[in-house]
C-alpha cells in the first residue's frame, strides 16, 4: 500500500502565515471568511481560487462598495493595469502588463460582455451599472480568446433576467452639474421566459476650464443608454439569451493642453480657440443559444455592432493670442475632424464537454466581418466654429478610406487530471486576418493578411484544498494592418509569456493571497504617432520588447465588520531592439508604469436597522514613461477615493456620499511630445480634478 500523500504549504503561504503570526492576525481565523467568488475566465464557471492564472475579480457587492460607475473606476483597483480617456468621448488607452492600446488599431486586451466579444477599441470605454461581475485575466489569452488577447482578457457580466419581478431607480449628483439617472425592471414573462430592461442618462457641464474660451470644455451634452435582455427555453435542452443595446452621446473633445516649456510635469488648462465636440452612437445586438447534447453543451453566439463616432476640434490646440504665427507658422489657425463608422458581425460556435470528467475539453470556430469607413480632415479656422469643416474652400486635407477585415479562427483546449492534485491543460488556436483598404479619393486598393497559431500549456498542482501552484507558457497575437492610404502598413504584434503563480486561502478562509511572476517577449510591439503635415494618425512597430514583473494581491476579512484588500503590480517593459528609433533601446515602452499598488479598507456598522459602510481606496502609480524615448515622464502620484454609504433595512434603499481624487492631484492622462505629435510643442490631456458627489438608489 502506497504511503499517504502529505500536503505541503507553498512558499507564499508560509511567508504570509509567518507575517500574520508575527502581527497577531491569526485571531481572524475564528471570525469570518472572505466572499467566495466564481468566475468564467476560462469559459467555465469555477471558483476564482482554483483558476491557474492571474485573475482579479470584482463582484456586485464590491462594485457597489467601491462606487464603480465607469471603466476607469474598476481599472483603478487592478494592479498592472491602467485606463485613460483622451481626445474623444470613446477614445481610451488601456495598458495591461505593459501591452498598450493605441488609436485606430485592435485592442491588446480581449473585451467580452456577456460572452460577446467587443471587437472595437472604442467599446471598452463604457458606463457600468447593473453589473453582476467583472473579471480581469492577465497574460496572453490567445488560445481561448483569440486575436487581440495579447495582454489578457476582461469579462464583464451584466445581471441576468430574474424569475421574480424586481426593479431599481437611481440618481447621482456631482460637481460640474453632473446628473445621472438610471432605472431598470426585470421579471418573468411566463412559459419559462424572463426579461430585463435598464436605461441610463447623464449630462454635465464639466470640470476642466479652457483659459482662452473661459468656459468648461469637458462637459457631457448627453450620454444615453438603454439595454434589454430576454431569456427563454424553447425546449428542455435548449436555452436562448437575446440582448440588444443602444448608446447615444455628445460631449467635449480635443481639449489638449500645452504644458509650458514642454514640461509634462506642469499641469495647465487647455487654451484651444475651438470648442471641440465628439458625437455618435453604438447599437448592438446578440443571440446566444445553448443546446445540451450527449457530447456536451453546444453554444452559438451571433453578434452585430454598429458604431459611429465623429469629432470636430482644434488641430493646433492653441489660439491667435498664444500662437500668433498660426498652425506650424503658416499664419492661420487650424481645426480637425474625423468621421468613423464601423459595422461588425461575428459568429462563434463551440462545444464544451461536461465538467465532472477527468478529461475535459472545449472546441470551436469563430468568424468576424468588420467594415470600417473613416474620413480624416483638416481645415483653416477663420471664425472659431466647428461647421467650417464642411466648407471646401477652407479644407486643407481630406483623407477618406474604406476598410474591410475578415477574421477567422479555430480553437480548442483540453484539461487532463493526471491525479487528484495535478492537472495538465493544453490549448491551441489559429487566427487569420484578411484586410482590404480602398482609398475613396483615388480608388487605390491595398490588401494584406496576417495569421498566427497561438498555443498555451499550463501545469497545475494543488498542495491542498486551500493552495495551488501553476506554471504556464502562452502566446498572444495582435493583427497588423494598413495605415491611411499612401502610408506604409504595420506588422502584427506577438507576445510569448512564461508565468508561475501561487494561490492560497489562509486563516480558515479569512484571507486569500495570490502571487504570479511573469516574463514576456514581444515582437513588433505596436505604437502610435501623428504626422500633422499629412493629418495622418500612424501606427509603427518596435522590433523587440522584454516584459518582466509580478502580480500580488491579498484580501483579508479581519472581522465581520472590517475588510482589507491590497495589490501590487510590477511591469518592467524594456525596448531591446528598435531599428526605426535606435535611441530608444534600453528605454521603457510607451505609457509604461513600472509599479502600481492599491490599498482598500472597508468598515461596516449596524445602525438604525440598516448598515453604514465607510470605504477608502488608495491607488499609487509610480513614474510613467509616455513615449518610447522616455523624455516625458510623469512623476509618481497617489489617488485617494472615499465613500460613505448607508443602506436601509433589507437593502431597499441606499444613499452614499463619495469623493474621487479627494487630494486633488493634478496630472495628465496622455502626453505627446513634438517627436510623436507632429507639432512643435508638447500636448497633454488633463485628468479630472477632485470630484464630490452623492448617490441614491431605490430597489423594489
Amino acid at each position: 500500500m502506497s504511503p499517504k500523500r502529505r500536503h505541503h504549504p507553498t512558499p507564499t503561504a508560509l511567508a504570509c502565515a509567518a507575517l500574520l503570526a508575527a502581527t497577531g492576525a491569526a485571531q481572524a481565523q475564528s471570525v469570518t471568511v472572505v466572499e467566495r467568488v466564481e468566475v468564467s475566465a476560462q469559459r467555465r464557471v469555477e471558483p476564482l481560487q482554483e483558476v491557474p492564472a492571474a485573475v482579479n475579480a470584482l463582484t456586485e457587492r464590491q462594485l457597489e462598495m467601491r462606487g464603480v460607475t465607469s471603466t476607469q473606476d474598476f481599472v483603478a483597483a487592478i494592479p498592472n493595469m491602467s485606463f485613460d480617456q483622451s481626445f474623444t468621448h470613446l477614445n481610451s488607452f488601456v495598458v495591461l502588463r505593459g501591452v498598450t492600446q493605441i488609436n485606430n488599431a485592435d485592442s491588446p486586451v480581449a473585451i467580452v460582455v456577456d460572452g460577446v466579444p467587443q471587437n472595437n477599441q472604442k467599446q471598452f470605454r463604457m458606463n457600468l451599472f447593473d453589473i453582476q461581475r467583472i473579471e480581469v485575466l492577465k497574460g496572453p489569452q490567445g488560445a481561448l480568446y483569440g486575436r487581440n488577447a495579447l495582454g489578457g482578457a476582461i469579462n464583464i457580466v451584466t445581471k441576468a433576467p430574474s424569475d421574480r419581478f424586481e426593479g431599481f431607480a437611481g440618481l447621482s449628483l456631482a460637481e460640474g452639474k453632473d446628473v445621472t439617472l438610471n432605472a431598470g425592471i426585470s421579471g418573468p414573462l411566463g412559459g419559462g421566459a424572463a426579461f430585463r430592461l435598464v436605461a441610463q442618462g447623464r449630462e454635465s457641464d464639466g470640470l476642466i476650464r479652457n483659459d482662452y474660451l473661459n468656459t468648461k470644455v469637458d462637459g457631457i451634452d448627453r450620454d444615453q443608454l438603454v439595454r434589454g435582455k430576454l431569456s427563454f427555453a424553447p425546449g428542455k435542452d435548449v436555452t436562448v439569451d437575446v440582448q440588444a443595446g443602444w448608446n447615444d452621446f455628445k460631449a467635449g473633445a480635443t481639449h489638449d493642453s500645452i504644458p509650458p516649456g514642454g514640461d509634462a510635469t506642469r499641469v495647465v488648462n487647455p487654451i484651444t480657440s475651438l470648442y471641440g465636440k465628439t458625437f455618435g452612437s453604438i447599437g448592438d445586438a446578440s443571440v446566444k443559444v445553448d443546446v445540451a447534447t450527449g457530447l456536451g453543451t453546444l453554444t452559438s453566439i451571433t453578434a452585430y455592432t454598429d458604431l459611429e463616432e465623429s469629432y470636430r476640434g482644434d488641430l493646433d490646440f492653441s489660439n491667435p493670442r498664444d500662437l500668433p504665427g498660426g498652425f506650424l507658422g503658416f499664419g492661420f489657425q487650424a481645426g480637425q475632424g474625423q468621421d468613423l463608422h464601423v459595422r461588425m458581425t461575428s459568429q462563434e460556435l463551440r462545444l464544451t464537454s461536461p465538467e465532472n470528467r477527468a478529461v475535459r475539453w472545449i472546441g470551436g470556430v469563430y468568424a468576424l466581418r468588420t467594415d470600417r469607413r473613416m474620413t480624416t480632415r483638416a481645415f483653416v479656422d477663420v471664425d472659431g466654429t466647428l461647421d467650417q469643416i464642411d466648407n471646401p474652400a477652407l479644407g486643407i486635407i481630406n483623407n477618406p478610406e474604406k476598410n474591410r477585415n475578415t477574421a477567422t479562427a479555430v480553437f480548442g483546449q483540453v484539461d487532463i487530471d493526471l491525479s487528484k492534485q495535478t492537472t495538465l491543460s493544453a490549448a491551441l488556436r489559429h487566427d487569420r486576418d484578411e484586410r482590404r483598404q480602398t482609398d475613396l479619393t483615388s480608388g487605390t486598393v491595398r490588401e494584406i493578411s496576417f495569421s498566427k497559431t497561438q498555443p498555451k500549456l499550463t501545469l497545475t498542482h494543488k498542495w491542498s484544498k486551500d493552495a495551488l501552484v501553476y506554471a504556464t507558457a502562452s502566446t498572444g497575437f495582435r493583427s497588423g494592418g494598413l495605415n491611411a492610404p499612401g502610408l506604409p502598413d504595420f506588422r502584427a504584434e506577438t507576445l510569448t509569456n512564461y508565468e508561475v503563480g501561487s494561490k492560497n486561502t489562509l486563516l480558515g478562509g479569512a484571507m486569500v493571497v495570490n502571487l504570479a511572476l511573469f516574463e514576456g517577449r514581444s515582437k513588433d510591439f505596436q505604437y502610435f504617432y501623428v504626422d500633422v503635415s499629412r493629418a495622418a494618425q500612424l501606427i509603427g512597430n518596435i522590433d523587440r520588447v522584454r516584459m518582466r514583473g509580478l502580480d500580488f494581491d491579498v484580501r483579508w476579512r479581519v472581522s465581520k465588520a472590517f475588510e482589507l484588500d491590497a495589490g501590487v503590480g510590477v511591469t518592467d517593459s524594456i525596448i531591446k531592439a528598435n531599428a526605426a528609433l535606435p535611441d530608444t533601446v534600453g528605454k521603457h515602452t510607451p505609457k509604461n508604469t513600472p509599479l502600481k499598488a492599491t490599498l482598500g479598507a472597508q468598515y461596516e456598522w449596524t445602525l438604525g436597522g440598516g448598515r453604514l459602510t465607510a470605504r477608502a481606496d488608495l491607488e499609487h502609480r509610480s513614474k510613467r514613461y509616455w513615449q518610447a524615448d522616455n523624455v516625458d515622464v510623469q512623476p509618481a502620484i497617489d489617488l485617494l477615493n472615499l465613500r460613505l454609504a448607508y443602506a436601509g433595512a433589507g437593502d431597499r434603499w441606499t444613499v452614499a456620499l463619495w469623493g474621487k481624487n479627494v487630494t486633488d492631484e493634478a496630472y495628465y492622462t496622455d502626453v505627446n511630445s513634438p517627436r510623436f505629435s507632429g507639432l512643435p510643442y508638447t500636448i497633454a490631456w488633463r485628468a479630472q480634478p477632485r470630484t464630490v458627489g452623492i448617490d441614491a438608489k431605490l430597489r423594489f
